[in-house]
C-alpha cells in the first residue's frame, strides 16, 4: 500500500517513496489517516500488524518481521512507594531484545516489497542487530555502519546475523548524513533511527500502550504520562505520532503527557528544553562525556527538534539524569520489579523520581515507562553479594 509523506512542522506533502527529509530540514513521516472504522481497540494485539491499516506495507508471510510487537505491559506495584502507579512496557522481549524490531520489521518488509537489493542502517548496536536479524532469510544484502569505538560485545551481537559491518571513524552525526547521500546514488534503502519507514513501525509502541489501557476497564483509556528514553528522537516522536492518530480518530480522549529523558553526559534535547530553545542543536565535543547509557548518547539527534516539540505539545518535558541515578534505577527495576533493562531504559525510572520530586507526577497518575531494551545484552559490573556454605550448613543461612 502507498501513503504520502508529510512534515510535522511546515505541513509539506511528498509522494516520493524514498524521501526522508523535508526541504525545511525536518524529518518526514507517513500520513496514515485514522478513523474508528479502520481500527478497533477492542481486538487483541497479535503483533504490530494488528495496526495493518496504519502501516505503509503489508504483513510479511515469514521471518521475525511477521510477528514483532505485542510486548507485555507490566504493572510494577512494588515501585508504588515512589508515588504514581508505575507500568513498564517491556520492549526487551522482542526477538532481538529491543524496540528496534518494530521499525526494522516495517523497513525490511518495504525493501523486499519494492525490490531493492540492499538495506542499511547507522547504529550503535541495537538497531544494527535488529535490522540484520529481520533481513535474515531474505534476498537482501545488509550493511550496518557503526562508530569505530563500539564495544566488541556489540559487534559479536550484530555479526551473528551475517551483515556486512562497517566501522566508521569520525562524527556519528556526519555518518548519518552520509548515509542519506549514499541512498541517492546506490540501490540501497537506509532505515536509520528516524527514517519514515522506521518511525512507522515504532509508532506502534504508543498504539499498543493506549490499546492495553483501553482493554483494561479498571484503567483510564490512556496513561496520564509516558516516560521514554530519547537518543535520535525517532522513537520519541513516533510514539507521539501514534498517540495523535488515536486521539484524532476519537479512540482515546487525550494524548498522554510525554516525558523524554537523556543521560546528563550527553543531553542536547534536554538542554534545548531547559534553555527554552525552539530547536535541538548538536553538542560540541567539549560538552559530551562518557555515560553507561551508551545507546542513547547521541550528541547530534536528527529528530531532536521533533521530539522537543512532542514533549512541549503534550505538556511533558525533557530531562537529564546522572549515571549514578541510572545505575540505582536499573538496580531497582531488577530487584523490585524483576526486570533486567539496559542502562538507557533505566533512565525512565530515574526521571520519574525527578518528576515526583518537582510535583510533575503524583499518586493519582498512571505512568508508563518504556523499557526499550533488555539488560541481558549488557555486561554488568559491580559487587554481587554471595554467602558461602557447605551442604550440611545450608539450614543456618536460611532466613525462614
Amino acid at each position: 500500500m502507498e501513503h504520502s509523506l508529510s512534515c510535522y512542522r511546515c505541513g509539506s506533502i511528498y509522494t516520493e517513496r524514498t524521501r526522508q527529509r523535508c526541504d525545511c530540514g525536518e524529518p518526514l513521516w507517513f500520513d496514515t489517516p485514522v478513523n474508528s472504522d479502520l481500527l478497533s481497540l477492542s481486538a487483541s494485539i497479535d503483533s504490530i500488524w494488528t495496526y495493518q491499516d496504519l502501516l505503509p506495507v503489508a504483513q510479511p508471510r515469514s521471518g521475525i518481521a511477521a510477528s514483532v510487537g505485542a510486548t507485555p505491559l507490566h504493572r510494577l506495584a512494588a515501585l508504588d512507594s515512589i508515588g504514581p502507579a508505575i507500568y513498564l512496557k517491556n520492549e526487551g522481549l522482542h526477538p532481538t531484545g529491543s524496540f528496534k524490531d518494530r521499525g526494522s520489521a516495517v523497513g525490511v518488509t518495504a525493501a523486499v516489497e519494492h525490490g531493492v537489493s540492499a538495506i542499511g542502517t547507522v547504529s550503535h548496536g541495537n538497531m544494527a542487530m535488529s535490522t540484520a536479524a529481520c533481513v535474515a532469510g531474505t534476498e537482501l544484502d545488509c550493511y550496518v555502519f557503526v562508530p569505530d569505538d563500539i564495544p566488541p560485545k556489540r559487534l559479536y551481537n550484530i555479526g551473528q546475523f551475517g551483515p556486512t559491518i562497517v566501522r566508521v571513524s569520525g562524527s556519528y552525526g556526519a555518518l548519518y548524513e552520509k548515509s542519506l547521500e549514499l541512498e541517492q546514488t546506490h540501490d540501497i534503502t537506509f532505515v536509520n533511527s528516524d527514517s519514515p519507514l522506521r518511525t512507522a513501525g515504532q509508532k506502534t509502541t504508543g498504539l499498543e500502550i493506549a490499546h492495553e489501557f483501553v482493554q483494561n476497564k479498571a484503567l483510564p483509556d490512556a496513561p496520564d504520562a509516558i516516560v521514554l528514553p530519547v537518543s535520535s528522537g525517532g522513537h520519541a516522536s513516533a510514539t507521539w505520532k501514534g498517540l495523535r492518530e488515536l486521539a484524532e480518530a476519537g479512540l482515546i480522549e487525550t494524548v498522554p503527557r510525554l516525558y523524554f529523558v537523556q543521560a546528563a553526559a550527553c543531553a542536547p534535547i534536554a538542554r534545548a528544553y531547559t534553555n527554552g530553545a525552539s530547536t535541538a542543536t548538536a553538542l560540541s565535543p567539549d560538552d559530551v562525556g562518557e555515560t553507561i547509557a551508551y545507546s542513547i548518547a547521541n550528541a547530534d539527534p536528527p529528530s531532536g527538534t521533533r521530539a522537543l516539540t512532542a514533549a512541549r505539545e503534550t505538556g511533558g518535558s525533557v530531562l537529564a539524569v546522572t549515571d549514578k541515578d541510572i545505575h540505582a534505577a536499573r538496580n531497582q527495576l531488577a530487584r523490585r520489579g524483576g526486570i533486567s533493562v539496559e542502562s538507557a531504559c533505566a533512565t525512565t525510572l530515574a526521571a520519574t523520581e525527578q518528576l515526583v520530586e518537582i510535583g510533575e507526577l503524583n499518586t493519582t497518575d498512571h505512568v508508563v515507562l518504556v523499557g526499550t531494551g533488555s539488560g541481558f545484552k549488557e555486561q554488568r559490573t559491580g559487587d554481587i553479594a554471595t554467602v558461602e556454605a557447605s551442604v550440611e550448613a545450608l539450614e543456618t543461612v536460611l532466613k525462614h
